[in-house]
């Protein structure tokens, strides 16, 4: 059985944002906004190895992610899953990907030297959504 519902696998292709949840160090939540692709099984997203996402992750994969629906504002998807693999973007190969589906730019504009890249690889386990 998909996870995913079929009537809202329309919102993994959009141009929203997802916003992540992660479980902070104190156990306290934190959430942000990132942009996110999906291979037809995985959500996948970029950090780089200095954010407070990355290292919420690296001690507790669980993940949850909301989706909203950019033409209705009451239509959402939320996935809740794990991180199960943490891809190396050395190339920047994702992560300029993104910069193509959000921004149509070639190129990643706000790269930084010695930002080290990664891809953060989601299965899903469970979600709600509503409208």
């Amino acid at each position: 059985m998909a996870v995913i519902p079929e009537k809202y696998k329309d919102l993994l292709e959009t141009k929203s944002g997802a916003h992540v949840a992660t479980i902070g160090p104190k156990g306290e939540p934190q959430s942000s906004p990132v942009w996110f692709g999906w291979d037809g099984e995985h959500v996948l997203f970029s950090l780089t190895k200095k954010r407070q996402k990355f290292h919420n992750l690296q001690r507790d994969a669980r993940i949850a992610l909301s989706i909203t629906d950019p033409k209705v504002l009451e239509r959402y998807l939320e996935i809740r899953g794990r991180v199960v693999r943490v891809d190396e973007d050395p190339d920047l190969k994702f992560i300029n990907s993104m910069a193509k589906k959000y921004l149509g730019l070639d190129k990643y504009p706000w790269h930084q030297p010695g930002d080290e890249r990664v891809v953060m690889v989601v299965q899903p386990e469970h979600t709600t959504s509503q409208g």
